[in-house]
Parts: C-alpha cells; structure tokens; sequence
C-alpha cells in the first residue's frame, strides 16, 4: 500500500492529512488497541472490565470512605450518582491524559518509519488519538449502563456529546504534534508530561463541583482546557442539559487554530528526526 504524504500548511492540513490517510490511521489504530491487550486470556473485553472496576473503587472511596457529596442542588444524595458524577469527568481527563502521556514517544517509539519517504509520520498523532477516544468510547458506554441502572433512563442530550469532544479532541491532535517532535529532540518530555497531567487532574472540577473552590482560584481552574469540556460533559449526560453552544464554538476556534499550529511545528522540526534517531 502506498501511504499519502501531506506537507502542505494550510487550514485544510489537519482535514486533508486525515482524509487522505484515514485507512492507514484506521489499520494503526486498530493495531495499538489490540496490541494493548495481546496475550490475555480476556482480550478486549478488559476495556470494558478496566473503566467498570474503577467506577466502582471510586464509588467506594469517596462516597463510602470519604462520604463525598457533590454538593449541587441538580444531585441526589445517592452514593450511586455521585461516582457517576465524578466518572464522568474522570473519563474527559483520562482520553486527555493518554493522549499526552503517548505523545512524547510517537516517533522515538517507531522510528522504522521516520526512514521509510513514503510513510506520512504525521498521523501517528491521530493514531494516537484514536486509539484514546476508543477508551473513552468504552467509559462512556460503563457510564451510561450505570445511568440505566440508576435513573433507569439516559437523557436525550446525549446525542450533543460528539459535538462537546470535537474541540477537544482538536486541541489534543494540535498538543499531540508538538509533543511528538519534541520527544524526538527531549528525551525527558515523558516526564514532563507525566507530571503535567496529574496537575491537570487534581485542578479539575473531576472530584468537585466549581462551585466548590474558593474564588481566589477558581480563575486557575477555570484556565484549565479540560474544565469546560467536564462542565459540558456532565451537562448533557448526568444533568439532561443543553450544552453552551456559544463555548463551544469559541473552544472549537481556539483549538483548531492550535492544532493548525501544531501540525506546523511538526512539519517544520520533522526534517531533523532522522539525525537525531
């Protein structure tokens, strides 16, 4: 198969990279899921089994152990949807988590391919990103099982979710491309970003409502890309809202504008690897 190589930076560049290349993306990405789970006995089914077990250690730690509320007159007292509350934000903060914990070593890691001309090393980081939001597909899925149990129905906002992570998942492609070319150049990039997002989780409204922070920081927070997509996330899911429309779109321009950037700085520093490697 001859793989497609596009260099050309333009605003198209992010749409025209993935079209022209969605087979290849679809094969790797297929590839890196099932390779996660090569040799167990379960396979797969452990991406159902992983997010199940963990929604019920954080049901038991916060609202058994700590007798957590989340404090909101939207929510019930109920042990139950408190931990979906929280999974629901836990799931935003994972995809993005994975997404730039794997970025760093996309190249270093395949280096086979940064000798092959004809391979199109930017869409590793849409590999990258794939394989992510097949994760959080699969969280998402757990949580609305448990939204069934629960309420006994899943409210019909629902379908607005596919529209509150396509910005992030822009912003995570934009991240993703600088992270993979710095990672060719600083090898202690993995570090760095492992420190990053265990911030990002503890300064996000995953484990507490907004507004909960005392207002000295709640500009810190809000700062955080990842707090308006929860809020939006748990708008349309838990709480049968509307999301913001105008945020959203305000978040979408911002992101693509990033991630136009990235795919730049990639193409830019990509003429190195090859030495460095």
């Amino acid at each position: 198969m001859r793989h497609q190589i596009y260099r050309e930076l333009t605003p198209q560049a992010i749409i025209n990279t993935f079209i022209i290349n969605i087979s290849l993306i679809k094969q790797l990405a297929w590839r890196d899921i099932i390779g996660r789970y090569q040799g167990s006995i379960l396979g797969l089914i452990w991406s159902f089994i992983n997010p199940l077990i963990m929604l019920m250690v954080y049901t038991f730690v916060f609202s058994v152990v700590f007798k957590a509320r989340w404090g909101s007159s939207q929510s019930s007292d109920s042990k139950a949807e408190f931990a979906l509350i929280l999974f629901s934000g836990l799931i935003i903060h994972t995809f993005f988590a994975e997404v730039l914990n794997r970025s760093p070593s996309l190249i270093v890691s395949n280096s086979n391919y940064v000798k092959k001309v004809v391979f199109p090393l930017e869409t590793l980081p849409y590999v990258n990103i794939t394989s992510a939001l097949f994760h959080a597909c699969v969280s998402i899925a757990v949580l609305l099982l448990g939204l069934v149990l629960i309420n006994g129905t899943i409210h019909w906002t629902i379908a607005f979710l596919p529209i509150i992570f396509t910005p992030l998942i822009l912003l995570s492609l934009g991240i993703s491309w600088i992270l993979a070319s710095l990672g060719v150049y600083l090898r202690d990039m993995n570090q760095i970003t492992s420190i990053i997002t265990t911030i990002l989780l503890f300064i996000s409204p995953v484990f507490f409502p907004l507004s909960s922070i005392p207002e000295q920081y709640q500009a810190i927070v809000i700062a955080n890309p990842l707090t308006f997509i929860i809020e939006q996330t748990r708008e349309v899911i838990i709480w049968g809202n509307l999301p913001n429309f105008t945020g959203l779109l305000t978040y979408f321009i911002f992101a693509f504008i990033f991630a136009q950037l990235g795919i730049i700085f990639f193409q830019k520093t990509r003429n190195g690897f090859a030495d460095v490697l």
